[in-house]
C-alpha cells in the first residue's frame, strides 16, 4: 500500500538525465520515438548538451522548464512545462511522469500544484495533451480531479485508435 509522501521538489540538473530517463521508461505507456523527445527536452530545460552538443546557456530564457521530486533522497518523478507559442498566457503542460513505485503517494500532485503555483502571474490557461488509449485512463482521471478539464479529442491522433486528449485547466 502506498502512503502520502511530502516530497523535495527541486530544480533538475543535467546530472539527473538518466535517473529521468529510467522514471519516464518505467511507466510503461511511452512509445521509444516519445523516450527520445522525453531527453531531448529535458536536455533543454537544464540546458544541457544533447548527443550533437549544444545546449541551452544558463543566461537564456528556456523554452522548457523542469522540476523534480525526491523521495526518500531518490527522484521519484519530474514534471516539464513551458508556454505555448503564438499564444497569450497559454502554456503546456508538456511531460509528467513518477516511479511506479511511487503511484498514489502525492508526487505527482505536489509536482503539478508547483507547476500551477510558478506560472501564477504567467498563465491565464495551462493545457495537456494526453493519449486516449485504455491505459492512460489513470492519466486522464487524475488530471480531472486536479480541475483540468477535456475540451477535446482528436481521433486517431498519435496512431490508429490512440486518440489526442486535450485537457485545459484556468488558472486565476
Amino acid at each position: 500500500m502506498n502512503h502520502r509522501v511530502a516530497p523535495r521538489l527541486r530544480d533538475l540538473t543535467s546530472g539527473d538525465a538518466v535517473r529521468i530517463l529510467q522514471i519516464t521508461r518505467a511507466t510503461g505507456v511511452f512509445r521509444e520515438e516519445e523516450l527520445a523527445i522525453a531527453e531531448e527536452v529535458f536536455r533543454d530545460c537544464v540546458g544541457a548538451p544533447g548527443p550533437s552538443g549544444g545546449g541551452v546557456p544558463e543566461s537564456e530564457p528556456r523554452a522548457y522548464y523542469a522540476l523534480g521530486a525526491e523521495v526518500g533522497g531518490e527522484l521519484a518523478g519530474w514534471i516539464c512545462w513551458g508556454a505555448t507559442p503564438c499564444t497569450e498566457g497559454t502554456w503546456d503542460l508538456y511531460w509528467l511522469a513518477v516511479d511506479p513505485g511511487s503511484y498514489r503517494t502525492g508526487v505527482a500532485t505536489a509536482l503539478v500544484a508547483e507547476m500551477e503555483r510558478r506560472l501564477v502571474g504567467k498563465a491565464r490557461l495551462v493545457s495537456i495533451d494526453t493519449s486516449g488509449r485504455p491505459d492512460y485512463e489513470p492519466t486522464r482521471r487524475f488530471y480531472e480531479a486536479r480541475g483540468y478539464i477535456a475540451v477535446a479529442r482528436v481521433p486517431d491522433f498519435y496512431a490508429p485508435g490512440d486518440d489526442q486528449v486535450i485537457f485545459t485547466k484556468q488558472l486565476r
